[in-house]
């Protein structure tokens, strides 16, 4: 019994060990995004963590937020969706400190992806 016991509470802080390396990433994050024809324009994303479900809105020049989807936090990796205008864009990056560097990729091949580098705001 004392071994089973022992067992149930290692694997417990193991589990709450796991969530505890999500990097926090809730707040204002701010970036540029860089279009097809090189001009670029501001994005602001808010995230906010729980565990390591992400969730969020982005706001740039298209008017009013949208909304993120997919979103998950694990360790130092960050990966979520945003879908406007009848297309997905899917983002996967690694945070370090007070920086995101995102790759961006579409489901659609007439919009390219990029690179995108997120600061967050104070």
């Amino acid at each position: 019994m004392k071994r089973i016991l022992c067992l149930c509470v290692a694997i417990l802080l193991m589990a709450g060990t796991a969530t505890a390396f999500a990097a926090d990433v809730t707040g204002t994050w701010t970036g540029t995004v860089k279009g097809p024809d090189g001009n670029g324009f501001p994005v602001s994303f808010t995230f906010k963590l729980d565990g390591t479900t992400l969730t969020g809105t982005v706001q740039g020049p298209q008017g009013d937020p949208i909304a993120i989807s997919d979103g998950k936090v694990d360790n130092d990796k960050i990966s979520f969706n945003v879908s406007f205008n009848g297309m997905t864009i899917k983002h996967d990056g690694t945070i370090a400190g007070d920086e995101i560097k995102l790759t961006t990729k579409t489901d659609q091949g007439d919009f390219p992806g990029g690179e995108l580098v997120l600061t967050k705001s104070k």
